[in-house]
């Protein structure tokens, strides 16, 4: 594939956590991008999560203090994530599971916490009930 248009128009934050050479991966794929590790190094997860907000992207982390700000204590208007609970066999391997989910219509990143295990995508929509 070639490095233009992504397969939809979400806009991604790469959490400071999340791999360099995923990150570049998919910028050659066409995706927009923002890299804390590149442009903000070393903010707190609340900055992390209202530029989320600010700029209507979704955090990339394997950090799983994002799923505790919003489900336990119950973060106000929480921007989308995506939890990739390991970082895999290569540093490209996040990137590539991200672009391979997103060419699955099916999942809609959009409006909830997804969490990316080796085997399984589970999602939880912000909108629903637990």
């Amino acid at each position: 594939m070639s490095s233009t248009s992504p397969f939809r128009p979400e806009r991604f934050l790469a959490n400071e956590n999340f791999p360099a050479p995923s990150t570049g991966y998919l910028r050659f794929h066409g995706f927009d991008i923002l890299s804390i590790q590149e442009s903000f190094r070393s903010i707190q997860d609340k900055t992390v999560i209202e530029l989320a907000r600010t700029e209507n992207r979704i955090i990339l982390t394997f950090d799983k203090d994002y799923g505790e700000m919003i489900y336990r204590y119950g973060l106000e208007d929480p921007p989308s994530v995506v939890f990739f609970r390991s970082k895999g066999k290569e540093p490209r391997e996040a990137g590539k599971i991200l672009r391979s989910l997103l060419e699955n219509e099916q999942i809609l990143l959009n409006g909830a916490f997804t969490i990316v295990s080796k085997d399984s995508i589970r999602q939880r929509k912000y909108n629903q009930p637990s």
